[in-house]
């Protein structure tokens, strides 16, 4: 027979298991998302180098559908998939703005400079 002691026992035992595992997750996410942010900083001053624009509604799109398509294999809300992404090319394309802006800084100073 089980007390109700062993079940509450049982319960936490499980409880402190499940979050480990989430709080391993956890982890995994900032350290994959800090190397997405450092590859689409690189994107950045790429486009910043040649004046390109710091979003492309085209390649979101596509990004955006294939994303839909791996949730949907992964079980993932497609609705939380497009408001993660969106929170995600937002916070890209501000920096990307922001790298933009330090090179014309950049620039113009260096032309003051020379003048």
């Amino acid at each position: 027979m089980t007390s109700e002691r062993d079940t509450h026992l049982e319960a936490t035992q499980q409880l402190t298991a499940l979050r480990q595992r989430i709080d391993n997750l956890d982890a995994a996410l900032i350290y994959m998302l800090a190397e997405r942010f450092r590859c689409t900083a690189d994107v950045g001053a790429l486009k910043a180098s040649f004046q390109l624009p710091a979003c492309d509604p085209t390649r979101e799109k596509e990004q955006l559908a294939r994303l839909r398509t791996l949730a949907n294999d992964a079980g993932l809300d497609e609705n939380f998939t497009k408001k993660f992404f969106t929170f995600l090319v937002g916070e890209v394309v501000a920096n990307h703005k922001a790298i933009a802006l330090k090179r014309r800084q950049k620039s113009s100073s260096s032309e003051m400079k020379e003048k």
